[in-house]
């Protein structure tokens, strides 16, 4: 507690925000927006019109598109990230479940040598100066494809329901022990929608609260994957009609 409270005082001491992350691989806010990115990749692989998947970030809320922002991180860093977890689980003797967006990811990097901005080709095109000059058109000739079309609100809610469903797994797993470190990191770290309030708390204000967030995340593990099934925690709390409070 002692070192808590040190770590504490510098953090103020430089104007941030500190929230308390147990040690895992990715901790909390790395972990989490890489579901959002990896939503996004999913759907351009998919065939879905990358413009509208940027669209859908946008008025998601995100500071970021979501292309855009991979292209800032660079394509090579998660395909890292991914072998090293891949790697770790599988010595522990899990079993790697695969994400749609790894193949186009690794279509971008080796196919057509596009690693992202310091590369100076990513999803986006850009000038001799490293100015984004707009999407890729190889985008549309190589991913898109006609009548790949979701709703909009699927769109959306993808991307907004992955990172909170991955949050919810780390309050499971205790890597995450406070509601309000969940939500203040999740804005102030990662970008997460301001107007949700922060992550947990877009659960707790859904549309029919918990209950009616769990029944929307089966329904989009039905309709996209089973990495939306709904946590345990999350549907023992929907049951018992709780919220997510750090309130005793």
């Amino acid at each position: 507690e002692e070192a808590l409270a040190r770590a504490f005082d510098l953090v103020r001491q430089i104007n941030k925000t500190p929230i308390v992350v147990n040690d895992s691989r990715g901790f909390f806010t790395s972990r989490v927006i890489g579901h959002f990115i990896n939503e996004g990749v999913a759907m351009v692989g998919e065939g879905i019109e990358p413009a509208s998947v940027e669209q859908a970030a946008a008025q998601a809320g995100y500071p970021a598109k979501v292309l855009s922002l991979m292209d800032e991180l660079t394509l090579t860093l998660p395909r890292k990230i991914r072998n090293e977890s891949k790697r770790a689980v599988e010595e522990a003797g899990g079993t790697w479940a695969t994400h749609p967006a790894e193949a186009v990811i690794d279509r971008m990097v080796d196919e057509f040598d596009r690693p992202g901005r310091s590369g100076g080709a990513g999803f986006y095109d850009y000038d001799d100066s490293g100015k984004r000059a707009g999407l890729w058109p190889g985008l549309r000739e190589h991913f898109t494809r006609e009548g790949s079309e979701i709703p909009f609100r699927d769109m959306q809610e993808r991307m907004l329901f992955s990172e909170a469903l991955d949050t919810v797994k780390l309050l499971e797993e205790g890597v995450l022990t406070s509601v309000a470190d969940a939500n203040i990191g999740s804005i102030f770290g990662i970008g997460f929608p301001g107007w949700t309030g922060g992550v947990l708390q877009y659960i707790n204000g859904y549309e029919g609260g918990l209950p009616g967030f769990v029944a929307r995340a089966r329904e989009l593990a039905e309709r996209y994957g089973d990495r939306f099934t709904p946590p345990a925690l999350l549907v023992e709390k929907a049951e018992k009609g709780e919220t997510f409070t750090d309130a005793r």
